[in-house]
């Protein structure tokens, strides 16, 4: 076994790292889940947030010095982080540091992800690291970060992307690499109309996961150099990744199953859809994201609720839930739960039923209504009798209608004053 690839070695890398999840996009493509809250603190999985992911994969990995960059309305973001990642030890190095836009050596806000870490430089020159691991922090997947970093090591990289292969037709959307046999990057575009190829690949592109790894040094020196150029975007995929590849050692990670060696489980949720369907997969009998997965746990707040409770068992007015999870806090009154998700304390009255629906916390539907195919969001009051999901036209009416059709509901819709979402 090479030294690179031996434990000692690979803890070795993840203590002397320091983690920057970037979390302050809007997400607008979530349409209202975003109104609120910020795409990072989107509910996602029954009882955890997006944000959750990348902070436990940093956990997980033995990186446990981590920055969380916040922007856009964050309230709810910043108060998850401190009540879910309190437990790290200040006094053995260990943090979850909140780094809020604040202009510290500028008169604007965050104006790209390159100029969100610039504007941090002396905070992050302060921890003083040896690694700078830089990751977007509104995906969802679980990833050993300490063999990207022994990857990076190994190949005497200045910088390193995470990559995961993606069909040919969706790739536009991506930044999309084209690779040496070795890994090494020969070129990079952002969002190209007409991507390149992987090796020996007539079907897929390698594209970036908006996850690098980087020297300390090099980073500050290209973060300057790029500060100082009036006519960048200061965005990671615009600028930094091209101007660096022909000069300097800049390798693709693939990221896949160690298992397989196939792509792993990787999910952009950035849209109502995509969102609707990651949900979904978790109620599937064997799903590719094993939340039961006791060697690499997703860590969250763990709000103190009563089991969930099912009442009622007459012909016609049943409490109960087919193919679907229900989390902690919930009350299904006589109603019927059949292949969907339902977040913490939700009550669903009776003679309603649920199909292929996400429910997130604190909704309370009421009785008679027909739900299907919907998401609803945090603190709807769903007066008795509603409908949704029959007649997607009349629904385009009052709610957010999907391409795909998936009905999304919120308490403004709903006529609610209810002026924020946690």
């Amino acid at each position: 076994m090479k030294l690179e690839q031996s434990p000692r070695f690979v803890s070795r890398l993840t203590r002397d790292t320091l983690a920057l999840i970037m979390a302050g996009g809007r997400g607008s493509r979530l349409k209202q889940l975003t109104q609120w809250r910020a795409k990072p603190s989107v509910p996602f999985g029954g009882k955890f947030r997006i944000i959750d992911f990348p902070l436990s994969n940093c956990v997980n990995s033995g990186i446990r010095r981590i920055g969380v960059l916040t922007q856009y309305k964050a309230h709810s973001l910043i108060t998850h982080i401190q009540q879910a990642w309190g437990h790290l030890r200040g006094e053995f190095g260990e943090f979850v540091e909140l780094l809020p836009a604040q202009q510290r050596i500028a008169t604007s806000w965050y104006a790209g992800t390159a100029d969100a870490i610039y504007q941090n430089l002396d905070i992050i020159r302060s921890h003083n690291p040896e690694y700078i691991l830089i990751l977007a922090g509104d995906h969802i997947y679980k990833m050993d970060y300490g063999e990207m970093l022994a990857y990076h090591v190994e190949n005497q990289a200045d910088m390193t992307v995470g990559c995961i292969e993606v069909p040919i037709e969706q790739a536009k959307a991506f930044g999309v690499m084209g690779v040496e046999e070795d890994g090494r990057i020969k070129n990079f575009a952002e969002k190209p109309s007409d991507p390149a190829l992987m090796p020996g690949r007539t079907d897929a592109s390698l594209c970036s996961m908006g996850i690098y790894v980087f020297n300390k040094d090099f980073l500050f020196e290209q973060l300057i150099k790029d500060a100082d150029m009036p006519q960048s975007s200061h965005d990671f995929g615009m600028d930094i990744i091209p101007a660096v590849i022909e000069r300097y050692r800049a390798y693709a990670y693939p990221f896949q199953d160690p298992e397989t060696n196939e792509q792993a489980y990787w999910r952009d949720v950035g849209t109502v859809d995509a969102f609707w369907e990651a949900n979904m997969e978790l109620i599937g009998v064997t799903p590719e994201l094993n939340l039961y997965d006791n060697s690499w746990p997703i860590w969250t707040y763990q709000e103190q609720l009563p089991p969930a409770k099912f009442v009622f068992d007459d012909d016609d007015r049943r409490g109960m839930a087919v193919d679907s999870m229900v989390s902690g806090g919930c009350i299904i009154s006589g109603a019927k739960i059949h292949h969907s998700l339902l977040f913490s304390n939700v009550s669903i009255h009776s003679y309603s039923s649920i199909k292929d629906t996400v429910v997130l916390p604190d909704v309370i539907v009421g009785e008679n209504c027909k739900i299907k195919k919907a998401i609803l969001d945090k603190g709807c009051l769903v007066p008795d009798g509603t409908v949704i999901g029959k007649n997607l036209e009349e629904d385009a009416k009052r709610f957010y209608v999907s391409p795909n059709g998936v009905v999304l509901v919120t308490p403004g819709m709903l006529g609610q004053e209810l002026h924020y979402v946690r």
